[in-house]
């Protein structure tokens, strides 16, 4: 009897975990950034970086799900011809780029299989930043960003492919209050779900 009662919750533990298993799927992804950093004393032109990463799908109903992700993430910048009126030290035009591990949790709406819409909260952790954009070689930028996301995915079978914006909610700026600085752009990205 016992034997059995074992048996029959094994098979109901198995059944379950494949049933959850059908609205779970990993994979990974990599495309390009097209950012910059938004503030007066900052060239206002967009700049190509990339963007690589790993994600989750967890699909609670037909419709809605949850997808976390762990991304690595450049942003480039210029510095405007007036950075150092704003910022003491600064350097004038000047290229530099920022390196962030991304985390964004994005809720997840599929009107239609083959379409998701995203959007949700990210945050970013820099990971490394041009020392030259200081002459004193201070640390310009804040080691956290909080930034807003939302896009559109497209679901061909196991591969994908989407866009989305960015927009970052943190002043960025270490040095001075004179400026407010924060990461901004688009993203483009193809991947695929591995199971």
């Amino acid at each position: 009897m016992k034997r059995n009662a074992f048996v029959l919750s094994l098979c109901l533990v198995i059944a379950a975990v494949h049933t959850q298993a059908q609205g779970f799927h990993l994979g990974i992804k990599a495309g390009a950034n097209l950012f910059k950093v938004d503030g007066e004393s900052f060239d206002q032109e967009f700049m190509f970086g990339y963007t690589a990463g790993a994600f989750a799908q967890i699909n609670v109903t037909s419709k809605w799900g949850i997808q976390p992700e762990l991304n690595f993430n450049q942003t480039n910048y210029r510095t405007g011809n007036n950075f150092s009126s704003i910022v003491p030290d600064g350097v004038n035009d000047v290229k530099g780029k920022l390196d962030y591990l991304t985390i964004p949790v994005l809720l997840s709406y599929r009107p239609i299989p083959l379409l998701s819409l995203l959007a949700g909260p990210q945050y970013g952790i820099l990971l490394n930043q041009d020392e030259h954009l200081v002459n004193n070689a201070e640390q310009a930028f804040k080691k956290g960003d909080f930034a807003l996301v939302g896009g559109a995915q497209l679901n061909l079978a196991d591969f994908l492919v989407g866009a989305r914006y960015v927009a970052g909610l943190t002043n960025i700026n270490n040095v001075t209050n004179e400026s407010t600085w924060k990461n901004q752009g688009w993203q483009l990205y193809a991947g695929f779900r591995i199971f």
